[in-house]
Order: structure tokens, then C-alpha cells, then sequence
């Protein structure tokens, strides 16, 4: 179905700069409608939190409003300026306008096909619209289905081509695929279970150590069978500590594992770790009883109801590349922390089983604004010799000196605080 609409919007254009318009205004409307784009992309997710703040309740379709009113502003205001400018129309001559028209056409529908199948993607649909990405009994993230022609995956990545390295000279680089790295993909693994399951949460969710929160997996580690673990060739597991506060989810403390995911950079890259090009790892699944491994499928509904305690700590594993190393650690569509760096095999914790208090001395960084280089944070605990822990801190991750909040990332998506969808 969604084919069909597409050859008819791309049909559509061709039809109408062929009968009413000119190659050189087929060529600008390109141009023109991928600023546009760049515009919508950039700068959506600070417009959403300025439309949540003046309306709550549309939270969940302020992306998606926000996203596709740039579009359209941005669009009809450089149209009105190219007809300013070129108020008398340009012919190149019989052949290239009869052929051209038509071809600047199709090229025009291609484009505006993206915007749209990006933007229903971000409404909170149900997953089969704008078209099932993947598969909805066995979802894999490394086999995407793909639209016709794969409209949407093309503008998102001439805007990750465009904003890689930075967008922002003055503060720190954030390039969009870093920060949102297989964002089509993210769009469309975030609302796998529908209406079951929140695209936001309410409040900050997350919470990651500072030190020694993710490292190798110890080659002792099994499966829930007692076996070893199988994982994609070039890849290694790593385990990710991190804390999901229950409070976050107000009334539905539900997720799914496609919802987590961790995103990747090169190793080396220092000073600017945001900066460049992120790849997407999703969980295998978590540490269980015994301190398996429990795999699990993306679309398994975890319910945090049923878990004593919050916040809840969880250590997630993933296949990462052995080329790449974790940057960033993202929720739902409105968390972002940056996790520390890679412990090495003797600073490496224990795993902790699913629903287990986090050790008591584990101390916390809350997603607040990543800095170049995570601060360490010596554990309590380790040294007979170190102070007590002050009174203030406990094992839910409210340390005298913990940082709370929302990233600026993360405010720009939906503010500070936002109702479930």
C-alpha cells in the first residue's frame, strides 16, 4: 500500500512540473524542499519542547507536528523567495524540458515520499504504518525491511552526511548520527508493541556509573542452558550496567529491549565523542538468576510492576563491533546518557542479576550533558581505608553529588517533563 502512495506522490509531482512548471523550477523545488529537510531535522526536537511545554498532552505527536510544520514553513518561504527572484520562466529548449520536467518530478516526489514516511514513523502508530520495517513475531535490527526505494533512509542519511561532525561550531560537536544513529530503524524498533508500551517517559529514567559500568562479558559467562554463547562474527559482548527508574514510567512501567540500544564509536576517538559517526547495538537481553545470560527478543514486553525497588538495575548485554567502542546509552525517545569508559578485566564488576539492588557504593551519573571525557568517580567501598559514604547516598542512585536531569539532548526532545502517550 505504502508503494502505491509513494508512485503516486513521485507520479503526481512529475505530472504537475511537466504541465505547469519548468526544469529550472523543478530544479530548484529540489533543492529548496531538501534545505527544508535540513531544517526539520535539525531542529524539530528543540521545537517539540517548546510545543509540550504550552501543551502536555500532545507529547507523543509534538516530533511529528513539529518535524513536518519546518518542513512546510521553511519550503513555502524559500518558494516565495525563488519566485521573487526568477519571475519570468527560464526555457532550456524543447528536448531538456520534456525530459527534464518530468525526471525533476520523480526526483521531487522522492524526496518529499522520505519527509512523510519519517515523520508517520515518529507518530505513535501502530508499527505496521507507515509500513512493517520489521518483522512482527521475530524482529531482527540487522534485517530491516525497507520501503520502496528506501525514500526515508535516504533523507536521513544525506542529513547525517551534512551534520556529521558538527552543526553547533560554538558548543560541543553533535553529529545526528551519532546521536541518532539508524534513526529509521530507532523510529520503528521504539513502538514495536503499539499502544502497550510508552514511546517517552515522563521524567529522566536512566542512570549509568561513572566508572567500571560497561565491560567485557567474562568468557565463564553462559546461557539460561548452560551454554556458551554464540555471537555475530567481529563482534564481542559487552556488558552495560544502568538503572531505569520506575517512577519515570508513571502509570505503564513498561518497555521493550528494542527500546534500549547503545550506540558505538570508533575506538581512539578522543575530545570529541559525539562528534562523527555512531552505529546502533541492540540488548541479546540481561543478566538473569545465576548470573546467565537471559537472550530475549526485541519485542518482549518487560513489565517493571512486578520488580521490587526502584530504581531498577539491569546489566544488558550486547554484540559490539570489535572496532567500535559504547558512547551512548539511549531510552525510549527521550533519554540519552553517555556511559563511561570500557573497565578493564580487573576493575570489572559483578554481574548483577535482573531486579537485584545495585550495590550500595555503585556511584551514578544521570543524563545529564555528556561530557568530552566521563568523570571517574572512585567507588566507596573498595579501599578499607576510604571514608564512609556520606549520609546522603544510597543504593538508588540519590548520591549527595549526582547531576539530574535531562540532557539538553534529551530537552530538546520533549522538555522536562512530559505525560505518557
Amino acid at each position: 500500500m505504502v508503494s502505491l502512495v509513494m508512485l503516486a506522490i513521485m507520479a503526481g509531482c512529475a505530472v504537475g512540473l511537466y504541465l505547469k512548471g519548468t526544469l529550472a523550477q523543478g530544479i530548484a523545488m529540489i533543492f529548496n524542499a531538501l534545505v527544508a529537510g535540513f531544517v526539520a531535522f535539525g531542529f524539530f526536537e528543540i521545537a517539540s519542547k517548546y510545543l509540550i511545554s504550552y501543551s502536555p498532552g500532545l507529547a507523543p505527536w509534538a516530533p511529528m507536528a513539529c518535524f513536518l510544520l519546518l518542513l512546510v514553513l521553511v519550503f513555502a518561504i524559500l518558494q516565495a523567495v525563488q519566485m521573487q527572484i526568477n519571475k519570468e520562466k527560464i526555457d532550456l529548449g524543447t528536448m531538456p524540458e520534456r525530459i527534464g520536467r518530468p525526471v525533476a518530478g520523480v526526483v521531487l516526489g522522492y524526496v518529499v515520499t522520505g519527509y512523510l514516511l519519517v515523520a508517520a514513523a515518529m507518530a505513535p502508530l501502530p508499527s505496521q504504518y507507515p509500513y512493517p520495517r520489521f518483522d512482527a513475531r521475530h524482529p531482527n535490527a540487522s534485517s530491516p525491511r525497507k520501503a520502496l526505494l528506501s525514500p526515508d533512509g535516504f533523507v536521513t542519511g544525506l542529513f547525517g552526511t551534512v551534520s556529521k561532525g558538527s552543526l553547533c561550531p560554538i558548543r560541543e560537536p553533535k553529529s545526528f548520527t551519532m546521536l541518532h544513529a539508524g534513526y529509521v530503524d530507532q523510529l520503528h524498533l521504539n513502538r514495536l508493541q503499539g499502544k502497550d508500551v510508552p514511546l517517552m517517559t515522563g521524567s529522566p529514567a536512566l542512570d549509568v556509573p561513572r566508572k567500571a559500568g560497561v565491560w567485557f562479558a567474562p568468557d565463564t559467562l553462559r546461557d539460561t542452558e548452560g551454554k556458551p554463547l554464540s555471537l555475530p562474527a567481529g563482534t564481542s559482548l559487552m556488558l552495560v550496567r544502568v538503572q531505569i527508574k520506575k517512577s519515570a514510567l508513571k502509570d505503564a512501567p513498561k518497555f521493550t529491549l528494542s527500546q534500549m540500544r547503545l550506540v558505538c564509536g570508533l575506538k581512539g576517538v578522543a575530545g570529541q565523542p559525539l562528534a562523527g559517526q555512531g552505529q546502533a547495538a541492540y540488548p541479546l537481553g540481561y543478566i538473569g538468576a545465576g548470573s546467565h545470560l537471559e537472550r530475549k527478543s526485541l519485542d518482549e514486553i518487560v513489565d517493571l510492576s512486578k520488580v521490587q525497588g526502584d530504581p531498577l538495575t539491569m546489566d544488558l548485554g550486547f554484540a559490539v563491533p570489535t572496532s567500535l567502542t559504547p558512547v551512548l546509552l539511549e531510552f525510549k525517545r527521550n533519554n540519552v546518557v553517555q556511559v563511561s569508559a570500557t573497565a578493564s578485566p580487573e576493575d570489572a564488576p559483578a554481574p548483577v542479576p535482573f531486579g537485584a539492588p545495585a550495590p550500595a557504593s555503585q556511584p551514578q551519573a544521570a543524563a545529564t550533558e555528556p561530557p568530552a571525557q566521563p568523570a571517574g568517580v572512585e567507588p566507596a567501598g573498595q579501599s578499607p581505608a576510604r571514608p564512609a559514604p556520606a549520609p546522603a547516598a544510597s543504593a538508588k542512585g540519590k548520591n549527595r553529588g549526582k547531576r539530574k536531569g535531562l540532557s539538553d539532548l534529551s530537552k530538546s526532545v520533549v522538555g522536562d517533563q512530559v505525560p505518557e502517550n
